[in-house]
């Protein structure tokens, strides 16, 4: 069983406004055990009175930053997982309160293997490069008129990343 997941048994909890969302989570994930929660006073109940071996945090809907600050406080690995927050804000905010990751939604495929790196120690400053690039994919698309400013945006917060190595 040479392919046997570093997720099988891993107890999961996902936070998310949209139900869709966390059922394709629980779904993807279906190797652990997945709590789901769709609001900000459940997820800190879950957070306050569990334990996880990982954490998956929307932004938008559920007060995720906050609720970062609680997971990374009880020591659970934790990524952000959003869809409308992709912004160089979010990743600044995310990366400052000691989210491990930043997925954005439309790359939810991916996240078995970030998830599977995290748990094993691996790769979590390769999932940060690659929201980096991204992001500035994204961002460069959709606002040709401030590239230059948010570009340079994108190269503090890589050095930054770079220091803390």
């Amino acid at each position: 069983m040479g392919n046997e997941s570093p997720l099988n048994g891993k107890v999961i909890l996902a936070v998310d406004d949209e139900p869709d969302v966390l059922d394709t989570v629980a779904e993807t994930l279906d190797m652990s055990e997945v709590h789901k929660a769709e609001n900000f006073d459940t997820a800190l109940d879950y957070l306050q009175n569990n334990s996880y071996d990982l954490v998956i945090l929307d932004i938008m809907g559920v007060n995720g930053f906050e609720l970062l600050k609680h997971s990374v406080a009880r020591g659970f690995l934790t990524v952000m997982l959003t869809a409308h927050a992709v912004t160089m804000e979010a990743l600044r905010e995310s990366e400052k309160r000691g989210a491990a990751a930043f997925l954005p939604k439309e790359y939810m495929g991916d996240l078995v293997e970030v998830l599977g790196d995290m748990i094993q120690g691996k790769r979590t400053r390769f999932w940060w490069q690659k929201s980096i690039d991204r992001t500035r994919a994204r961002s460069l698309r959709e606002s040709e008129s401030n590239w230059q400013e948010k570009d340079t945006l994108f190269r503090e917060f890589e050095e930054s990343l770079k220091k803390k190595e």
